[in-house]
């Protein structure tokens, strides 16, 4: 039996939840921060991307997992957590580059997560068994991340530094 059609499915119904959780109570509490405090929010759940280097471990994935697949995706996720990493520090520490490290890691993580995407269904052709354990990854983490990623760039293009995000947003509007 092909699964493919029930992983996609389970994958869109976590972005419609991940994408609502966002909306009613994510994005309202965001908006009152400043900036660089809303920025950290979003940044750090892509401190825990380790999770990608599993698909490096045997048993955890299938012996049919191309290899470069399993390259492709742990090493683009280990590239986005040290970004995360680095831009948590710097967006605590009100470092002048904390903003070009955010947007950085926006752009970084994101494409890595949709070429992952593109890649298992247009690529290798991966069918959901030949993830293993490995499965959970693209169904139940990848969608609030990529969910994290949206919202950062929300706040990157509507911010100003210092204003809270309701006062940028105010202030672009009138």
């Amino acid at each position: 039996m092909d699964n493919t059609p029930l992983m996609g499915l389970s994958i869109l119904l976590n972005f419609f939840a991940s994408a609502r959780v966002a909306q009613l109570y994510v994005w309202p509490r965001l908006r009152a921060l400043p900036r660089e405090e809303a920025l950290n929010v979003l940044v750090a759940p892509h401190m825990f991307r380790f999770v990608g280097l599993s698909f490096l471990l045997p048993g955890v994935v299938s012996p049919s997992l191309p290899h470069s697949f399993a390259l492709h995706v742990a090493y683009g996720d280990l590239a986005a957590l040290i970004l995360a990493g680095i831009a948590t520090l710097a967006l605590s520490a009100r470092a002048s580059w904390a903003i070009p490290v955010t947007w950085l890691l926006g752009v970084v993580g994101t494409a890595d997560l949709l070429y992952a995407y593109y890649d298992a269904l247009f690529g290798v052709g991966l069918a959901p068994s030949d993830m293993g354990a490995a499965v959970y990854i693209p169904i139940v983490l990848v969608p609030p991340l990529l969910v994290a990623h949206a919202l950062m760039f929300r706040v990157l293009l509507s911010a100003t530094r210092g204003a809270s995000l309701d006062q940028a947003i105010a202030s672009r509007s009138a």
